[in-house]
């Protein structure tokens, strides 16, 4: 009988986490890090008798839904999360093909293919990784500046994209290295996100009535193979997540714009469940998430381990389904909007979201960030190059 209960209590704060993950994936701004703070913050005083398993598979269902969801603002508003920055560009471009649900199909069939290939390494990984984690974290910072170095050269405005590389990275560097509550908020929406939401209002952007295609073809092995050895790097390491990976995988395996979104949304993915094998095999909190179970659990035992795994199997095949479905009813109501007048609200919200959560001091990053987003897009080069906000910072980190 108290198995029974148990095992009830387990699925109902399973379906808890998928609710509340869809609910920080559909709001910009609105992180996992920030619901996994506050839930430590009850769980020693409002919920201190509730056991701390349930809390464990709230958080975990919680951040596995996450991926998959926020890939839905970022394509349909232009406002992405800090981890899906990279897809609003040719997630935008597609919408306004009227292929926005293509676009977030995308994204959602990489997430699934993720799942699977994270629940096939977990074993191999736990023998593996400790053995070769200290290799890694000497290699990466070279490994980046390789990456840097063709990033820059492989484009044909080779001087205007290591111009969008140094000035992106400067102010990732200053930006990172102030005391500010939330860095990436200000710093990825306003490159990637405001910037894109100001040139559609400028360019009063209307949005074609949009199709849902069914019959979408995509081959997932030259991504997927970039997505694994990118996310299997940056994964495990402190100061490198799903941007940099990003950059990384779409090196190793060149492909054109819906394989990007695939590799995006297996990335997105894929890094968030390999950091859960990161905290039990060589302890390292790589994500606010794990921070938040460490402080539930301490040590993560093996059993608690598999039912994470199990988690996030069931999770992310459900989240797949939730997510084609919640982007059927955007396209519903993204065609009946004045995608001007939308934009213009989406970027008063983020900009109040940006202000409550980084304050006074994020808002001016904030507007800063916006600015040099819109000057490196007029400049047409990639928009990987900007990435250096984060990769600047990550080898100045690893290297002194």
């Amino acid at each position: 009988m108290y198995f029974e209960n148990m095992l009830l209590e387990i699925i109902i704060f399973f379906f808890l986490g998928i609710f509340t993950g869809t609910i920080t994936g559909l709001t910009p701004g609105i992180h996992i890090n920030l619901v996994g703070a506050i839930l430590v913050s009850l769980s020693i005083s409002i919920f201190a008798s509730v056991n701390t398993i349930y809390f464990v598979v709230f958080i975990t269902a919680m951040a596995i839904t996450h991926t998959f969801v926020d890939f839905i603002p970022s394509v349909f508003l232009g406002c992405p999360d800090t981890d899906t920055s990279l897809s609003v560009l040719p997630g935008h471009e597609l919408l306004k093909q009227g292929k926005g649900y293509e676009a977030v199909y995308l994204t959602a069939l990489g997430g699934l293919f993720s799942i699977f290939i994270l629940i096939l390494i977990a074993y191999p990984s736990v023998i593996l990784v400790p053995k070769i984690y200290f290799y890694i974290q000497i290699l990466i910072p070279y490994l980046l500046i390789l990456i840097s170095i063709f990033m820059i050269f492989s484009q044909k405005k080779k001087f205007s994209s290591l111009l969008v590389y140094f000035l992106c990275g400067f102010l990732g560097l200053i930006v990172l290295n102030i005391e500010l509550k939330q860095p990436l908020l200000p710093l990825l929406t306003g490159l990637f996100g405001s910037s894109t939401l100001l040139l559609s209002i400028r360019q009063k952007t209307q949005i074609p009535k949009q199709e849902i295609n069914k019959k979408i073809k995509i081959n997932p092995i030259k991504p997927l193979t970039g997505s694994v050895f990118a996310s299997f790097i940056c994964g495990f390491l402190p100061g490198l997540g799903s941007g940099e990976a990003a950059v990384l995988g779409n090196i190793i395996s060149k492909t054109d714009r819906k394989g990007f979104l695939f590799l995006l949304g297996s990335i997105n993915t894929l890094v968030m469940g390999l950091s859960f094998i990161a905290f039990y095999t060589i302890s390292k909190t790589r994500t606010g998430v794990m921070v938040s179970i460490q402080q539930l659990v301490g040590d993560l035992k093996a059993n608690l381990f598999v039912l994470m795994l199990i988690v996030i199997f069931f999770a992310g095949i459900i989240s797949f389904f939730l997510t084609l479905f919640l982007a059927k009813l955007f396209l519903k109501m993204i065609e009946k909007i004045n995608y001007t007048k939308l934009s213009v609200f989406v970027l008063g919200f983020v900009s109040i979201i940006v202000l409550i959560f980084s304050g006074i001091l994020g808002f001016i990053i904030f507007l800063i960030s916006t600015f040099t987003g819109i000057y490196c897009i007029s400049l047409n080069v990639r928009r990987t190059t900007m990435m250096a906000c984060l990769i600047v910072p990550t080898i100045v980190l690893y290297l002194f």
